[in-house]
């Protein structure tokens, strides 16, 4: 059974609660004096408790998804690809991969959400549980890849798709993406009304180094997040899906940490992701418990932290042309006024537009009412169609927020817009 297994976890909640029923059971039997009973008392206690830990571990890291598999919690994934046999037919693209980038794997907990695509590819699209491996870095991370219908249309044969970048927050994993956020479902209910235009959405987590929280920070002499997210992620999806390869196709989206990421990656990389979504994300990056040290020590680190505030950053580095929309609650969510404060900052050509609620906490319930918006809002921030063999000519980049020109084949339709920046 894999580690995120339902059936696995239904097994060791069984097994912990039949021990407690017979450590209950067989108690009087071992309440008299001697070796034997006082043996078989400590036995009892140890193998009841080793299964109640179990049991909520594995039910934690279903949650939270700190570990997809037996080999990551081992160690075992940490001196580069290996090779992961593929899952059920719903669950994986068992095609030869170009580069071995991308690998199949088991459902990664895909068979608990419900409300995925089932039926044939071209009608209803396609979600993936893959590996993405990382050339540069040497990590292999867990993903979901969601492909709309249209990637399956004989008349979209030669054309790639835009690619958004979905990253969950910490301690967070791609399971609350697709369970509790209902991003794939969202994104193809959507691209059926055709409020939002056919998408790739890669699904990740922040952190490569679970359970340290990497925070999309290349870390001196440790975790290289940022080059997994810009430079080793790209490779491996372009190389194993026809999608964009200009910037202008591609965009970050997260919540919580994943929306800081979003953020961090577009300002900081604008030269791989032009667009990010940011529901309840933080403005700058601070070592914690979670994080250790990522930043070093010394004069250095001072101003690597520096570097990873984007606050200081819109006011003492260009402005790059990329557009980014930011969600907060004026009730109930603490970075509302570092949120004011980042789309007062933000000048030309950088474009900023917000999602403000009236009331709302750092919590799923929140997440779930921004998401169909934001979806739509940076589905207009892609270009979208590219030609495969027109793919090595740049294409024509809109201006940052602007809406590109529908395809002719493309179902167009007005879309509600995110509230303006207050």
């Amino acid at each position: 059974m894999g580690l995120t297994s339902q059936s696995l976890e239904i097994a060791v909640i069984t097994l912990a609660v039949a021990c407690v029923a017979l450590t209950v059971w067989l108690w009087p039997r071992l309440s008299p004096r001697g070796v034997l009973p006082v043996l078989g008392r400590i036995g009892s206690i140890l193998v009841t408790q080793v299964a109640v830990l179990c049991s909520l571990a594995l039910a934690v890291n279903s949650s939270f998804e700190f570990y997809s598999s037996w080999d990551e919690l081992l160690g075992h994934t940490e001196d580069g690809p290996v090779a992961v046999s593929g899952g059920g037919p719903r669950y994986a693209d068992t095609r030869s991969l170009r580069g071995g980038l991308v690998q199949p794997a088991g459902p990664q907990g895909l068979d608990r959400v419900t409300g995925l695509p089932e039926g044939p590819p071209h009608e209803v699209g396609q979600v993936e549980s893959v590996r993405l491996v990382g050339r540069r870095t040497r990590v292999v991370n867990p993903a979901f890849v969601y492909l709309p219908p249209q990637y399956f249309q004989h008349q979209y044969r030669r054309q790639r798709f835009p690619v958004s970048v979905v990253i969950s927050g910490y301690p967070g994993g791609i399971m609350n993406l697709a369970q509790h956020l209902r991003i794939p479902q969202t994104a193809g209910r959507l691209i059926e009304e055709g409020r939002m235009q056919p998408t790739v959405l890669v699904m990740v987590r922040p952190t490569i180094a679970p359970p340290r929280d990497t925070e999309c920070v290349d870390v001196p002499g440790g975790p290289q997040a940022e080059t997994f997210f810009t430079e080793d992620l790209p490779e491996a999806v372009k190389a194993a899906y026809r999608v964009g390869h200009d910037p202008s196709a591609w965009g970050a989206f997260g919540y919580s940490s994943g929306g800081t990421c979003s953020m961090l990656l577009a300002l900081r990389n604008p030269g791989t992701y032009t667009s990010a979504v940011s529901l309840s994300g933080d403005y700058a990056v601070k070592d914690d418990l979670t994080t250790g040290s990522l930043f070093g020590s010394g004069a250095a680190a001072a101003r690597r932290e520096r570097e990873h505030d984007l606050l200081w950053r819109l006011a003492h580095r260009p402005v790059p042309q990329v557009s980014v929309l930011v969600a907060s609650s004026r009730l109930g969510e603490p970075n509302y006024r570092d949120t004011l404060r980042f789309v007062e900052a933000a000048k030309p050509p950088m474009t900023v537009d917000s999602i403000i609620l009236p009331r709302g906490s750092h919590q799923f319930s929140t997440w779930r009412r921004e998401v169909a918006p934001a979806l739509e809002w940076q589905g207009r921030q892609l270009t979208f169609p590219q030609d495969v063999e027109a793919a090595h000519a740049p294409p024509k980049r809109p201006g940052a927020g602007a809406t590109p020109s529908p395809s002719p084949s493309l179902p167009s339709s007005p879309s509600p817009s995110p509230s303006p920046s207050p």
